[in-house]
């Protein structure tokens, strides 16, 4: 059982943490995931690689998240020590014989996604003939409206998606199409073009889909990234696929990560030192917890502890550069501070549930650190949930 405190505050003065600390808050995420599956018109498969922590995972099995997408063997029996009725949609494209083997055989995955046909025969020769085995053919028209473009690795064009669909079904397997429009949407314009293209895609191949997934990519609502909030993708979303797929018995589902938990984890840091000039040195940085600052300008809100007290006072922006020996450990923009922060101070960062400590390494032996419940959690609404 993980160490609870009531608010940050109180993990300060009870244990003036050296190290990064993982501050996770159960009401915090109740609220937005009740939220988020209020809002979308169908399943919400929570996308594992955001953040594989298990307390979090416990809580979203508890809070009813009972779908998962998952990308490795080592995700699939993760899942299932914590909910062992799960279902686990293995939507990593390409997968070794062993992975399909294990998946399907040791932990009775019975969903994979697929991009390309050397793939589904793959499969087909390791598992064989299954009707209720679901190949879900993910697919890439090329645009992103995205702050991340998930479609140069993975994705089919339109005519090898009907092709797939095709091949699939003379297996006799359940058919799908997903697709991922990138990470940080800017809005649901990616989404409505791809959901009329998967309709035309069905369409081409003569097969009914059973499933579309529409993936991932909603975004958080950081300080600077001006996203529309969520609510706003779910009812485009539904009036979008109520069009392509009207009067039709098809699954919705969505995989939301970042999205989903990010408001219930922040990352309490303290400063080890300042140099004379705006600059600060933390014990995280970007091959801990901040490795997205190395890829993007995600500018995050953040709050100054000075012991028991909220650090006040005009703001100046701060470079902020991470413990270890590497040049590259530097924040993609200067941190807006209280102009007095100092050595000895606590920073914390708030919107920090995905994608902080599942990349995180021990880089020059520094550390994310360890994970505790903070029933308060980080006090600024920034989940961009309108209602």
């Amino acid at each position: 059982m993980l160490e609870t405190y009531r608010s940050t505050v109180e993990l300060i003065e009870k244990q003036q943490p050296e190290l990064p600390v993982n501050c996770l808050s159960l009401g915090v995420l109740e609220d937005h995931v009740t939220r988020f599956v209020q809002g979308f018109p169908g399943t919400v498969a929570y996308a594992v690689k955001a953040n594989p922590a298990v307390p979090l995972l416990q809580g979203l099995s508890d809070l009813g998240i009972s779908h998962f997408d998952v990308a490795s063997v080592t995700e699939i029996a993760l899942l299932r020590s914590i909910q062992e009725g799960a279902t686990l949609l293995y939507d990593n494209p390409i997968k070794s014989r062993m992975e399909i083997e294990q998946a399907y055989t040791e932990f009775a995955v019975r969903s994979f996604a697929i991009d390309d046909p050397i793939e589904l025969k793959k499969i087909h020769s390791v598992i064989g003939s299954d009707s209720d085995l679901e190949v879900s053919i993910r697919f890439n028209i090329g645009a992103s409206t995205a702050v991340y473009d998930l479609g140069k690795k993975f994705g089919t064009n339109d005519a090898g998606a009907s092709e797939l669909l095709s091949m699939a079904k003379g297996y006799g397997y359940r058919t799908a199409l997903t697709f991922h429009p990138g990470s940080q949407c800017t809005s649901a314009q990616a989404y409505n073009e791809y959901i009329r293209r998967a309709a035309s895609i069905e369409k081409a191949s003569s097969v009914n889909i059973e499933m579309l997934n529409i993936g991932g990519g909603f975004p958080t609502v950081y300080p600077n990234s001006g996203a529309p909030g969520l609510q706003s993708f779910f009812d485009e979303i539904e009036q979008q696929f109520s069009n392509s797929f009207s009067k039709r018995d098809v699954e919705l589902v969505c995989e939301p990560g970042r999205a989903l938990v990010d408001p219930a984890v922040s990352i309490l840091t303290r400063v080890k030192h300042r140099r004379s000039e705006p600059v600060l040195f933390l014990n995280d940085g970007i091959y801990g917890g901040f490795m997205e600052q190395l890829l993007s300008r995600v500018e995050l809100p953040t709050r100054v502890f000075r012991g028991n007290q909220l650090l006040t006072g005009n703001q100046v922006p701060f470079k902020v550069f991470g413990p270890t020996c590497d040049s590259l450990d530097v924040f993609s923009y200067d941190v807006p501070l209280p102009e007095s922060t100092n050595e000895g101070d606590w920073i914390e960062f708030g919107e920090m549930g995905g994608y902080g400590s599942s990349t995180a390494t021990v880089f020059n032996g520094y550390g994310t650190g360890k994970y505790v419940y903070v029933e308060e959690g980080f006090s600024r609404n920034v989940s961009g949930v309108t209602t």
